[in-house]
């Protein structure tokens, strides 16, 4: 029987002798919620204001006075069995050999069927314009398991970061690796093994359901967090087709959001097409 296809990738290299797999390992029992793992990933990619990479998801559990507080990072959870690879139209999304779920940027168009097929709520489009002019703009953007510091010897910049040592990374067909021994001795689960994609991001002491949710991750949010995406929606024009502002509830607002956001795409496409000027 053939290997079932999912698109311009690497095979699954997990126990494959000569090859690396690279993953992590988030003990949700050493999270604290600092948050330096985000502001990490801030600094080292210049991702703009109101997106992420690697997001904190909170949540209270129980009753007083038997209450505590979970904090779940939240990251592209580099599968085995990629979906956003399979519906990628232009092969701009790829798998590499050691397990990294990448993006190539000079291929994407910004048509947003990877965002709209990720589980995980892991990817984000860049905007139009940005402060440095040498960042990649109106393409997707997520987690890329830091493969330039990586391929280097170096940690992830989140996995650096992290005061609480939460957050491990390493290779999985390596033996000796921290992250194989916590796989072997720790009780670890994913988000959303339903799915099948075969995810390489593997959580300590996480309950399914609540946090663990995907869709929860996304809609239940701080209000911090919920002003910070609609500031990035409103000053980040043109290629943000179908982003609508969170609390415009009035009929009006709403379809002058909509007329708006369809003639900035329209715009867009044209300019992609070479028919007007940027």
């Amino acid at each position: 029987m053939s290997q079932r296809s999912y698109g311009l990738q690497a095979t699954p290299s997990l126990g494959v002798k000569g090859r690396k797999r690279y993953a992590m390992v988030i003990d949700l029992k050493r999270c604290t919620g600092g948050g330096a793992c985000m502001m990490a990933c801030k600094a080292e990619f210049g991702v703009p204001l109101g997106v992420w990479r690697i997001w904190l998801k909170e949540e209270n559990r129980g009753e007083f006075p038997n209450v505590k507080k979970v904090v779940m990072p939240a990251l592209c959870n580099h599968c085995d069995y990629p979906i956003c690879v399979r519906n990628c139209p232009t092969e701009a999304t790829f798998k590499h050999p050691d397990g990294f779920v990448l993006q190539r940027p000079n291929r994407c168009i910004g048509c947003r069927a990877c965002i709209i097929s990720c589980p995980y709520n892991a990817r984000h489009l860049l905007p139009a314009v940005r402060t440095d002019h040498q960042l990649p703009v109106s393409v997707t953007d997520k987690c890329s398991f830091c493969i330039h510091r990586v391929s280097k010897g170096l940690l992830p910049a989140c996995v650096a970061a992290c005061t609480a040592r939460a957050l491990i990374f390493g290779d999985l067909n390596d033996p000796e690796s921290e992250v194989s021994k916590l796989l072997k001795k720790e009780n670890v689960s994913v988000l959303r093994p339903d799915m099948g994609t075969a995810p390489q991001v593997y959580y300590i002491g996480l309950d399914q359901g609540g946090a663990a949710d995907p869709i929860s991750c996304y809609k239940e949010r701080s209000t911090a967090l919920k002003e910070d995406f609609n500031a990035f929606k409103r000053n980040h024009k043109g290629t943000q087709f179908g982003d609508i502002i969170e609390g415009e509830t009035s009929a009006a607002g709403f379809s002058k959001q909509v007329i708006r956001n369809m003639k900035e795409f329209a715009i867009d496409i044209f300019e992609k097409l070479g028919i007007i000027g940027h």
